[in-house]
């Protein structure tokens, strides 16, 4: 984890970000006006600066920043064999017992008849079709395993994270504007993020609103502190979203009275700490909530972690500048937090086009489709083109009844997940190598890490596992040493498995949200720079739809990101 700066009280602040460790001082000064905003006062006589990290200083940081296990004792579910990474590429294979086996022929009539289209495949009224995409944000926010093989085993301790495990946006902000230039432009003092306006989109936008696109370069390859973030359009117009709020977050502080003169480099940073601060808050309060429940995310935050002590050493490692940093543990990484893929639609409106002209609706992707084509028919990245822009009230309630839901956390994935493009073509965050099956792919990692099964981990939990009779469709698969897997089962078939029949879908059960949870807490806990290490009673301070709260529509509306339809 690069350290952070530090953000020293000098005023008499109602809000005192102040964060560990750190070499360099900025002042904020938060009092509350009298129309129920925040004012924000930064002291100009603050000198922080934003330092470019020597290459071989990182170099040292990414070589111990590997993965930890949280159930160190446990053995794996299955042989770490050939045969058994076989038995898993069949398991999750196409047309198999994780496939939805949804209709493809019609995006439109995926969405308005999914009885017909997609009967296996069922929506979760809890949550909005957006939650989606922003849980894919976060995990590229925390974890990229860029080295480890598919096809061999593979150890936790030797595999390379090159993320930060802290909810720090180091997606977004990469080494800042010392070290990542090529993010950032200074306007009348400010230091923002770069955009590029989409040609032509006001044609086929509502009200003729100008869109954005993330910067690219000659070939169409996005210029973003995390590639990743520009594997489909939803994926990429988010990342778009949280320049914008970085942004007009930085014209807000600048607006302020008291902040006449601040330097731009204390202003980044204000602008910055509350970017994150404001994005922590949604991960804690509106995606925790929806995703482990409510009940779930008191019991961590009141009493603690049972299973992921990020105080362990053994969940440390110490970086080049002598501070101890967090790992992340590979039954996080590997299985727990790739519920997400059950939640993705077949296909999306990704706008409403026009006034007075059609929507655009398209398969989230279709590998039958020319990967050279400038603007495919599906959501896929690395594209730029007018109708390839979002809006977000598909995605997000805003309350005017356009929202669309996601799907349900269970053992079904839509089927355009199980025919992956990317092989026919290089494709941001799209595998190249031929196995096209996201299961698949899932399932096989089990096997290379030696993952325990879903029971062992529920029975060490001291939860109720799910019994063989709840897993009936594995009842055929017997792998090397004759293990069952419905007795013995891959830790993320089990978590989706645990979800559908424990919670009916609508959020993740017992073994799936505790690790998910205190994983989150862990983290955030364990950041000296976070608000739940800071300041834990901090609320937000930008304006909302409520005030003293934040949720991601609060933000995409504060970003300019949601023209009206």
């Amino acid at each position: 984890m690069t350290r952070k700066p530090t953000i020293a009280p000098l005023l008499a602040a109602t809000l005192t970000l102040a964060l560990a460790q750190a070499a360099q001082a900025q002042t904020l000064d938060a009092t509350s006006t009298s129309t129920g905003t925040t004012a924000t006062t930064i002291d100009s006589s603050s000198t922080l600066q934003s330092v470019s990290i020597d290459p071989n200083v990182a170099a040292l940081r990414q070589a111990t920043n590997t993965f930890s296990r949280m159930f160190r004792n446990l053995p794996p579910f299955a042989l770490q064999s050939d045969s058994v990474r076989t038995a898993m590429k069949q398991l999750g294979a196409a047309g198999g017992v994780l496939d939805a086996k949804d209709v493809l022929t019609d995006p439109i009539q995926s969405i308005t008849n999914p009885a017909v289209f997609s009967p296996n495949n069922a929506d979760n009224p809890n949550m909005t079709a957006g939650v989606t995409f922003f849980g894919q944000f976060l995990d590229h926010d925390i974890t990229l395993d860029k080295n480890s093989p598919l096809n061999q085993n593979a150890s936790p301790s030797r595999t390379i994270n090159f993320r930060t495990a802290a909810f720090d946006l180091d997606s977004v902000y990469g080494n800042g504007p010392a070290g990542s230039p090529e993010l950032y432009q200074t306007v009348n003092g400010r230091i923002k993020f770069k955009l590029e306006r989409i040609p032509g989109a006001e044609a086929v936008s509502r009200n003729g609103a100008p869109r954005y696109d993330l910067p690219r370069k000659a070939d169409g390859a996005a210029i973003v502190a995390e590639g990743r973030n520009d594997e489909n359009v939803i994926l990429s117009q988010f990342q778009v979203a949280m320049l914008r709020f970085h942004n007009a977050v930085t014209d807000h502080l600048a607006s302020q009275p008291g902040n006449a003169g601040a330097k731009p480099a204390a202003l980044f940073a204000a602008a910055r700490r509350y970017v994150t601060w404001h994005y922590q808050w949604i991960v804690v309060n509106e995606f925790l909530p929806q995703t482990i429940g409510q009940d779930r995310v008191n019991n961590i935050l009141t009493n603690g972690t049972r299973f992921f002590n990020a105080q362990d050493p053994a969940n440390q490692y110490l970086a080049a500048d002598g501070s101890r940093n967090i790992l992340l543990p590979i039954e996080f990484s590997v299985a727990a937090y790739r519920f997400g893929h059950s939640q993705v639609r077949p296909s999306y409106r990704l706008n409403f086009g026009p006034t007075g002209g059609a929507p655009f609706f398209a398969f989230i992707f279709d590998d039958n489709l020319d990967p050279t084509d400038p603007d495919p028919a599906d959501l896929r990245g690395a594209k730029r083109a007018p109708r390839r822009f979002v809006d977000w009230q598909t995605f997000f309630n805003f309350g005017d009844g356009n929202f669309r839901p996601n799907k349900r956390i269970d053992s079904h994935l839509s089927t355009p997940l199980m025919i992956l493009p990317g092989a026919k073509a290089p494709s941001p965050g799209l595998p190249a190598d031929g196995l096209q099956s996201l299961a698949s792919r899932n399932l096989v990692r089990h096997v290379n890490f030696g993952l325990p099964s879903g029971q062992a981990i529920a029975t060490r939990m001291g939860v109720t596992a799910l019994t063989p009779a709840e897993l009936p469709e594995l009842a055929s698969y017997v792998v090397d040493g004759g293990v069952r897997l419905d007795q013995s089962t891959p830790l993320w078939y089990y978590i989706l498995k645990e979800a559908e029949v424990k919670e009916s879908g609508l959020r993740m059960g017992d073994v799936g949200g505790n690790i998910v949870g205190e994983v989150f807490v862990g983290l955030l806990k364990a950041d000296p720079a976070s608000y739940l290490s800071v300041r834990p009673g901090w609320k937000p301070t930008l304006p909302s739809a409520t005030p003293g709260t934040f949720k991601l529509t609060d933000l995409l509306k504060f970003a300019g990101a949601v023209p009206p339809l």
